[in-house]
């Protein structure tokens, strides 16, 4: 690609883990749609060195982003340290000192906080210190971003310092985008098309197999296998358009049997076919306690075609909540093909609902025995006019991963009940 950038995501709650990175994914993304082509994502936690390290590394692209390492506390040196790398150093703005104070002030009273005077102006003024020559973006909390250009005399990229958290990121945003020295290093970028085929049951070998066969220039092609479905991502250029056709039209050859979209989530296919059919769906989960309604629910709108949802975790719950009948406990086991559909009726009959979906398995780690070992799930979709859509497994994985995968399992029954298609 003609503009290249990369991204640094700073902060040791990051690194370890402590805080999911949701920065990273988002920058990146608003790049490619912008043209961009990132090559990198780093994190890297709250040391110098490490951060310096990570501003050498990507010295090669034409932006730089950063996020986090604004705030007013010792560790909080993004700002300081990008300077230094641009050659450009740091003084404390007295106007932006103030604007950040007055900020501070109303927050703090907000909250019916007390603050220290002497430590609240020495955060304020960390926080006010400004590269020589850099575009300060006005804050979207309390600290202000930057676009530190590199000094006069020297090559590199533009770098982009933004907050940490990602509502105060993503408002500054578009600041950033305008600001004049980052107009000038994306003025080369061209559109970046991307497109995903999806697909259920088909193994990564298999599809290498079958790509293995043909050449598709200009196009970037990489796969990803999560919990039995299979996304082929596709980068490219409006000049590969046409290798792009071909390749949907190999995939769907060789892979008819399993290629459920040409770009829909099965989330997107599930709600787009209950929404514009009128149907209603409701729930009976016991394994997975409520994660695929609250799947279902996950989308705006969903209050149109999700009556609701019943975590019948204990067999009384069953029982009661669902009219499970207590002699097919007795007989099948809680974790049976019988419960799954009487969940699944029950859930329908319960709430009025076209279709209605049960669950039952042994997430684990304990609780299998040699007949039901730990994973063992039953399943059951059923609709108005269907005898109802049944499936057993046995899902490998930890507890949490037994647990969604059910739900992912879940999501292509109904989309085979109420689309068809590929069998889930």
């Amino acid at each position: 690609m003609a503009v290249r950038a990369g991204i640094v995501v700073t902060g040791t709650e990051v690194l370890t883990g402590r805080v999911t990175d949701r920065n990273g994914p988002w920058l990146a993304e608003e790049l490619r749609r912008l043209g961009v082509d990132v090559g990198a994502v780093l994190v890297v936690g709250d040391r110098p060195d490490d951060l310096r390290a990570a501003l050498r590394f990507l010295a090669g692209e034409d932006v730089v982003i950063t996020s986090g390492g604004l705030g007013p506390t010792a560790d909080d040196l993004t700002a300081q340290l990008v300077g230094e790398a641009q050659g450009r150093p740091s003084a404390v703005d007295p106007v932006l000192e103030r604007e950040i104070a007055g900020i501070v002030e109303r927050f703090t009273a907000r909250r019916g906080w007390r603050a220290d005077p002497e430590a609240t102006a020495a955060g304020v003024r960390k926080q006010a210190l400004v590269p020589d020559g850099a575009t300060v973006l006005p804050p979207v909390g309390t600290a202000p971003g930057l676009v530190v250009p590199p000094a006069q005399g020297r090559t590199g990229p533009v770098v982009v310092v933004l907050p940490g958290p990602p509502p105060e990121l993503q408002g500054m945003w578009p600041a950033a985008l305008a600001a004049e020295p980052v107009q000038r290093a994306l003025a080369g970028r061209s559109e970046l098309r991307q497109e995903t085929l999806r697909l259920w049951g088909t193994l990564e070998s298999q599809l290498a197999a079958t790509l293995r066969q043909h050449e598709f220039p200009g196009l970037e092609i990489t796969t990803c296998l999560r919990d039995g479905e299979l996304e082929v991502v596709t980068r490219y250029g409006p000049e590969a358009q046409s290798e792009y056709d071909r390749l949907v039209d190999v995939v769907r050859e060789a892979h008819a049997g399993t290629l459920f979209s040409t770009g829909p989530t099965v989330d997107d296919l599930v709600a787009s076919a209950l929404g514009d059919r009128g149907l209603t769906i409701a729930t009976a989960e016991s394994c997975t306690s409520g994660l695929l309604v609250a799947r279902l629910t996950e989308r705006a709108g969903s209050s149109a075609w999700v009556l609701g949802g019943v975590a019948s975790y204990a067999n009384s719950a069953k029982e009661a909540l669902v009219g499970v009948p207590a002699e097919m406990v007795a007989s099948y086991g809680a974790v049976s093909t019988q419960v799954a559909a009487a969940l699944a009726e029950g859930a329908r009959s319960r709430f009025g609902a076209d279709v209605g979906v049960g669950i039952t398995g042994i997430a684990g780690p304990g609780g299998g025995t040699p007949e039901k070992p730990v994973g063992t799930v039953h399943l059951c979709a059923v609709g108005s006019s269907s005898g109802g859509l049944p499936r057993s497994v046995v899902l490998p994985g930890s507890r949490s991963a037994v647990r969604h995968r059910s739900v992912t399992l879940a999501m292509h029954m109904l989309r085979q009940l109420l689309l068809g298609g590929p069998p889930a």
